[in-house]
């Protein structure tokens, strides 16, 4: 009779040997990867977003391009879907070819030529393609088919997606995450494939961008500003040092949340289809708020050389007029410049 101890072994051993055969195929990279058709591609790619893998041949004599893609939808009854956009590098303009399942299990594939960003009809693509087919195993999906591209095109773009349901035989909207917004590169026809993009793309840089600046400026230089202006002015010794102080916070953060406030106008300008309404909105209030303050604060009298100042005398307050002098403003009363600056009303 086998001991407790060794039975225990014995169940561990084999638990463990499952994980390892019993493996989600798109666990895999693609060279791993193999068809229940046995077809056998010369390249394959790990695609850098929605654990997508795409395995191609392409024929220079006739220019003809044979691809599987293989991707694991969102959900069982999701979609996959995967283009050449011969017009641009994103959604619109991508000729489509997209795999579902139509009845039942039967898995069908069909072309879209998305000319705008939105809802989508079955429709003739600019590319001839044939043999098109798919299959669904395992909660991943594959689409094989063969394309005819332009016979002295090196480089197509390529966008890949995949989506959660069909509603009436279309294709339901897909997520708007960065992975879903950005699954798009190059595919080389010719030589060796550029390993796929590791880091962020330049329009997830610009997004990093838009957001850095916008931190330094609304979140760290303007409330540096204020609690300056607020609790350093009641200390003599920091006199006029907490003025020039205030201010630089307050110019240098308006001057950096301008340039994120642009830079995020220039991405949702180029985010066709993809609209943060309340993102937006409180940007733009922002920008209104920090330039009316700062329009107000401008006052002619400290453009040409005179400001307002209050001298502080015990816990009253009294407006003295000031003069530059080398650029400095110092309070002036009866004409006479006082050695420090007061703070502002």
């Amino acid at each position: 009779m086998a001991s407790p101890l060794s039975s225990a072994s014995a169940f561990l051993l084999l638990s463990l040997s499952a994980l390892f055969v019993i493996s989600p195929v798109h666990s895999l990279t693609c060279t791993s990867q193999s068809f229940t058709n046995n077809a056998v591609y010369k390249q394959c790619l790990d695609l850098p977003r929605l654990s997508s893998y795409l395995h191609w041949t392409y024929d220079q004599s006739n220019s003809s391009l044979s691809i599987a893609f293989i991707a694991p939808p969102p959900k069982s009854d999701g979609w996959i879907a995967w283009a050449i956009n011969p017009t641009g590098t994103g959604m619109k303009g991508a000729q489509t070819l997209l795999a579902f399942k139509s009845d039942g299990d039967a898995m069908t594939v069909k072309t879209y030529n998305i000319k705008e960003i939105g809802p989508i009809t079955e429709s003739k693509i600019s590319f001839e393609v044939w043999d098109l087919s798919a299959e669904s195993d395992g909660g991943v999906m594959r689409l094989f088919a063969k394309v005819k591209v332009p016979g002295n095109a090196q480089t197509v773009n390529q966008v890949w997606q995949v989506g959660p349901s069909i509603t009436a035989g279309l294709p339901d909207q897909h997520e708007l995450q960065t992975a879903n917004l950005n699954a798009k590169t190059t595919l080389s026809l010719v030589g060796e494939q550029m390993a796929s993009p590791s880091g962020a793309d330049s329009r997830t840089k610009m997004k990093n961008i838009h957001g850095i600046l916008n931190v330094v400026s609304w979140g760290i230089l303007f409330p540096i500003g204020a609690i300056v202006a607020r609790y350093m002015r009641t200390f003599e010794s920091a006199d006029p040092a907490w003025f020039y102080l205030h201010v630089l916070c307050q110019v240098s953060a308006y001057a950096i949340g301008v340039a994120g406030w642009g830079i995020g106008l220039k991405l949702g300008s180029e985010s066709e289809g993809v609209q943060f309404t309340d993102h937006r909105n409180i940007g733009i209030a922002l920008f209104c708020l920090a330039t009316v303050q700062n329009v107000k604060q401008s006052s002619p009298s400290i453009i040409f050389g005179t400001r307002k100042a209050t001298s502080i005398s015990g816990r009253g307050y009294s407006t003295v007029e000031t003069k530059s002098t080398n650029n400095l403003y110092l309070p002036a009363v009866n004409g006479k410049a006082l050695p420090t600056a007061m703070p502002c009303s």
